[in-house]
């Protein structure tokens, strides 16, 4: 700008400023770097002219598009600004290759650089660029975020884990992704409180199914872990809403039900946050009872109130806690499930109830497409 003029001179100045600045920055940002990015793009580097040198030398054994091998390699291991330098390495190879072997002809198509082997590696290299633009905006470098995912998983699975129980009780859990994979967005935090005396389980189920609930499932098993137990057991509902609300997600709520048991006694209390009922076999009758607790969703409104439903677990009875992805389909209603659930249930009876969770979840909802989570707690 001069003399408070915006001429288009003084808009290419800046232009150009803009630029030289842009191109500073990257090379500082490049030599600033891992060391293991630089040494991959000056390997990658390196690899580009060994590729075309046995090309041109041996075309029939090398052919050109060879040169997508190192193209896939930076895409997982190079940054963006990285892997553009590769690319332009790539291209100049190309050029090389074509003026070297000569003009493309139908008779030596497979020795010469065609237009489908720069439709190839120019098409390699964009779904490169993609996978490095998105391991840069994750900020996980690719040799290690399987290796954090497997962390991660493991992680959840200790803390899903329930805490043994004395003598006189059994307690098993399965739980079965949708689709296969390995989050879930039904989980389960429990905790031995009262100095071991009360056994306290949450088993949350939420909305949504596969990837997008376990990202928040993941957020939210860490939140209830860390509440189970700080919190006299009428106060984790109300707090785990109020934490819910605060997250402010377009699809944000869940459903929980929170069993508080007493070991010594047997009594229990169970709390719900809108979750199907629990049930309860009673080895007198030989009948199941659904244990039905009052409360609305998790993250629907603020000052929501959970009263609890009281029973208790005497020799022989059971107490299955579950999620709607093992008892409604698109096919029938929740009733008939749970008739089928309690059903198939009866069979395990005899044995004690010992490897049954994961068996139910295998016989009653095997191939439905949703997220699966089954508890039992056996009084023997």
């Amino acid at each position: 700008m001069t003399g408070g003029v915006d001429t288009p001179w003084a808009r290419m100045r800046r232009a150009l400023h803009r630029a030289r600045t842009g191109v500073r920055k990257a090379g500082v940002d490049y030599f600033r770097g891992e060391g293991s990015d630089r040494l991959a793009l000056t390997a990658l580097l390196l690899g580009i002219p060994t590729i075309a040198g046995g090309t041109i030398a041996q075309p029939d054994w090398c052919s050109p598009s060879a040169l997508v091998l190192p193209i896939v390699a930076g895409g997982l291991l190079l940054r963006p600004a990285s892997l553009l330098a590769l690319y332009a390495a790539a291209a100049t190879a190309l050029i090389v290759e074509s003026a070297v072997l000569g003009p493309y002809t139908e008779e030596d198509a497979s020795s010469r650089v065609t237009p489908g082997t720069i439709l190839v590696v120019a098409a390699v290299g964009f779904f490169g660029l993609l996978i490095a633009q998105f391991r840069s905006r994750v900020g996980v470098p690719w040799r290690r975020g399987g290796t954090m995912l497997f962390d991660l998983r493991e992680r959840i699975r200790v803390q899903s884990k329930l805490p043994s129980l004395p003598r006189g009780w059994h307690r098993e859990m399965a739980l079965r992704p949708a689709g296969g994979q390995s989050f879930s967005g039904d989980f389960v935090v429990a905790a031995r409180t009262g100095g071991g005396r009360t056994l306290e389980v949450v088993l949350t189920d939420v909305s949504g199914k596969g990837m997008d609930a376990a990202s928040r499932a993941l957020l939210l098993s860490g939140a209830f872990g860390g509440l189970l137990g700080s919190l006299p057991p009428h106060g984790f509902l109300p707090a785990a809403n109020g934490y819910l609300l605060r997250q402010d997600w377009d699809e944000g709520f869940a459903t929980s039900i929170h069993l508080v048991l007493d070991l010594d006694s047997g009594d229990f209390e169970l709390f719900s946050a809108g979750h199907l009922p629990a049930l309860q076999l009673s080895a007198g009758t030989g009948k199941w009872e659904e244990k039905s607790a009052d409360g609305p969703l998790l993250g629907v409104y603020d000052g929501a109130q959970f009263d609890p439903t009281k029973g208790t677990l005497r020799p022989g009875d059971v107490l299955m806690l579950f999620t709607d992805g093992l008892v409604e389909t698109a096919d029938r209603d929740i009733s008939e499930g749970i008739d089928h659930l309690t059903g198939e249930a009866d069979r395990y009876v005899g044995s004690g109830f010992h490897g049954a969770a994961w068996h139910l979840i295998e016989t009653v909802a095997k191939d439905v497409n949703d997220d699966r989570a089954l508890l039992l707690i056996c009084r023997q």
